[in-house]
């Protein structure tokens, strides 16, 4: 039965570094307190304004292109999550296309916040599966800094975010090929929703946006951070023994895990509960902070770029974030 595959994967971040300390001089704060409760020691940033989402994504899918060995031309779908659109609408999928020159091929966007990347790889799957779409670009890409409250009310959230964007071209996999998505597990539970969530400008309010809103900081990303902590520490660990249940695997089969890069101690956390080795574990958020979407492919890629891992390797994946929602991916390169 036809499968899916990676064919390649890329990334790109803004060359624009900003430390711990860089953010210290804008609000109370220090490296030390960012490391000890998040794990990151510096993030990037856009270096200037009119960088969107997708312009980062475009360098992504150039090199997830070169990669696999085949030409931008050969996409036939594209999937872009994100949380930070270049603009309310249209999606960012469409500029991305235009971008890449392909007229025509489908965009969909993906608003599913930091498990957007998983929430993606299933529909591409399925896409695929299905014979529908045979090069399908999965596209994980953020500009969070132009968001964010660099003040010391905001600082708490200000400090776990960065930008990057990165991508995982997907094809069917030929007769008798063992690699491929084996499944992919996906979550929601909207009763947490206002506990990570930015509530204005929003339709749901007439106007969208008011003075009041402003006043009431109702403009910037708000999270409740232990129930967050609560929530992944219980979820991730869940959704991920149930996919290797479901395959017939355990974690001593794994040879790499990536999960969601939101907070280093979570990851640990979850792999403690797992008693999973820290060895196989990826973790570049003390470079990047939290790219959200852009997390998990952005840090497969460097993986794959630095052989932590090769063909035949099983490679497990997993997120939490707004929404809540949460999932799981089983992968065999």
């Amino acid at each position: 039965m036809t499968r899916s595959k990676f064919l390649g994967f890329g990334h790109y971040v803004p060359t624009k570094v900003v430390t711990n300390d860089d953010l210290a001089k804008l609000f109370d704060t220090s490296d030390e307190w960012i490391q000890q409760r998040t794990g990151i020691k510096e993030r990037r940033f856009i270096e200037h304004s009119g960088i969107g989402a997708s312009d980062l994504a475009v360098p992504a899918v150039k090199m997830a292109c070169e990669n696999a060995g085949v030409g931008v031309d050969s996409i036939d779908a594209i999937i872009f999550a994100t949380l930070s659109p270049d603009f309310n609408f249209p999606g960012s999928g469409c500029f991305l296309g235009d971008k890449l020159g392909l007229p025509g091929v489908p965009a969909l966007d993906v608003r599913n916040q930091c498990s957007g990347f998983l929430y993606s790889l299933q529909i591409a799957d399925a896409w695929i599966r299905c014979g529908m779409y045979r090069r399908v670009a999965v596209v994980g890409g953020e500009v969070h800094s132009t968001g964010l409250d660099f003040t010391d009310a905001g600082r708490d959230v200000a400090v776990l975010f960065g930008d990057g964007a990165a991508c995982a071209l997907l094809g069917p996999t030929e007769d008798g090929e063992e690699p491929g998505v084996l499944d992919v597990e996906i979550h929601a539970d909207g009763s947490g929703a206002k506990e990570l969530w930015l509530e204005a400008p929003a339709s749901a309010y007439m106007p969208r946006l008011t003075k009041e809103m402003i006043d009431e900081r109702k403009i910037w990303p708000a999270m409740n951070g232990k129930q967050v902590f609560r929530w992944a520490t219980k979820k991730m660990p869940e959704v991920m023994l149930s996919v290797l249940e479901r395959n017939g695997l355990s974690m001593s089969d794994i040879d790499l895990l990536v999960p969601h890069q939101a907070n280093k101690r979570i990851n640990e956390f979850v792999c403690q509960k797992l008693e999973f080795p820290a060895e196989k574990v990826v973790h570049n958020i003390e470079r990047y902070g939290n790219t959200t979407a852009a997390s998990i492919p952005l840090g497969l890629s460097e993986a794959i770029q630095q052989g932590r891992v090769s063909s035949g390797d099983t490679v497990l994946m997993a997120a939490f974030g707004s929404g809540f929602t949460w999932g799981a991916a089983l992968v065999r390169l």
